[in-house]
């Protein structure tokens, strides 16, 4: 089976996928070298970031060698016990997890800080694939095929949102909705979850933000009333973009990152890389994620297999979600929430997850295809037949 996957795999995502990686730890090391001496109470050397970064890109290689190799069939047997860990990581936290840029949203374990949050999108995507596809022929039941999963969905919600890390909660609800939509739901059905999306949103907007998390907002869509406070990081970004020009200064010799914009190697590094890199740097990054979110519909669309096919719909949203949140974070068309640019940004969890997904999305696209080449070969044999 191993040897028939082998001939049958899309390796125009693994190049893809690789030379984001590649281009993400060039980054990472030019954004953080010098926000490296400055943040910790100890300096660290320029390559603290890039060094870190690397080690998780070690730790994602047997992660994405198991999602390429692991029939993507068999993710239904274990769905249960991705859903009750994630619950269990994000319990835990609360207890005793970290607190990062006011968010107590990480695991501190050795020289590593490990984010649940980037697991439960996986293991939610993984529900979501596997419960519609077993109530296929019950789906226009709301009440026993829609509402439970979703419910689930709104526990992981509110334990995100919780920690506060509400871009990485907007992501979940984002990515649950495109696969609800994917489904097969009623029209009706569909109006209805609408609604109530609007109304929820509404609710949390005035009922549960807290005032700096509603200054995100004025930050985002009038930065220079609040320039001197959270305004800054905007009016900064914006600076750095904008004096990249085309070509951009040069690698490595941006000027925002030297103490001006905050996260350089994380939530704006795509500000980083207009300003060193240019507007052919910012294309390159979305033009390679991009085909990524291209390639994945595709295979969703030819999958046969309902499962197979929402799995690759939830991935592929779940890259194209987040890679909108940063940049639109980065340019102001969104607030700052603290999301990564996936496979470029600094932070291992992220990377971890998205190595895995593009390798399972692989591994879908490697069963379609070979079910696929079955097909024509069987087709060539009966054409042989008929003519005999």
């Amino acid at each position: 089976m191993l040897k028939k996957l082998l001939h049958h795999y899309d390796y125009t995502l693994l190049v893809t996928m690789t030379l984001l990686i590649g281009f993400g730890l060039i980054m990472v090391y030019s954004a953080g070298s010098v926000w490296a001496g400055l943040i910790f109470e100890k300096p660290q050397p320029p390559t603290y970031f890039f060094i870190h970064q690397l080690m998780w890109l070690i730790l994602a290689i047997p992660v994405g060698i198991f999602g390429l190799v692991f029939p993507y069939q068999a993710y239904k047997k274990i769905v249960k016990p991705f859903i009750f860990l994630s619950l269990g990581l994000l319990f835990l936290l609360f207890l005793m997890g970290n607190t990062v840029n006011n968010a107590q949203s990480w695991f501190h374990i050795g020289a590593f800080n490990i984010q649940p949050a980037e697991l439960v999108k996986i293991s939610v995507i993984l529900y979501l694939a596997s419960v519609f596809s077993n109530k296929q022929n019950s789906i226009s039941d709301f009440k026993t095929s829609v509402l439970p999963p979703l419910i689930v969905v709104l526990v992981f919600f509110c334990l995100i949102a919780a920690q506060p890390d509400f871009g990485t909660a907007m992501i979940l609800i984002l990515i649950s909705t495109i696969m609800v939509l994917c489904a097969g739901l009623r029209t009706k059905h569909l109006l209805f979850l609408g609604g109530f999306a609007v109304l929820f949103v509404l609710l949390f907007y005035n009922k549960f933000l807290s005032s700096n998390q509603l200054g995100r907002f004025t930050a985002a869509y009038d930065p220079f009333s609040v320039a001197d406070k959270s305004g800054r990081q905007l009016i900064n970004s914006y600076i750095a973009i904008a004096s990249g020009g085309f070509t951009g200064r040069g690698l490595g010799q941006s000027i925002e990152k030297t103490g001006f914009l905050p996260e350089p190697q994380t939530d704006f590094i795509i500000s980083v890389i207009g300003e060193e890199l240019g507007l052919l740097g910012i294309l390159f990054v979305i033009l390679c994620i991009a085909y990524l979110v291209f390639r994945g519909f595709v295979t969703a669309i030819r999958c046969k297999d309902v499962f197979g096919s929402l799995l690759a719909i939830g991935i592929s949203s779940m890259l194209a979600i987040q890679t909108f949140v940063n940049l639109g974070a980065a340019t102001g068309l969104l607030p700052i929430t603290g999301v990564t640019l996936p496979f470029v940004s600094y932070g291992g969890s992220s990377l971890i997850t998205m190595v895995f997904s593009i390798c399972v999305l692989m591994n879908i696209s490697a069963f379609v295809n070979m079910k696929r080449s079955n097909s024509q070969r069987e087709g060539k044999r009966e054409n042989v037949k008929a003519y005999y």
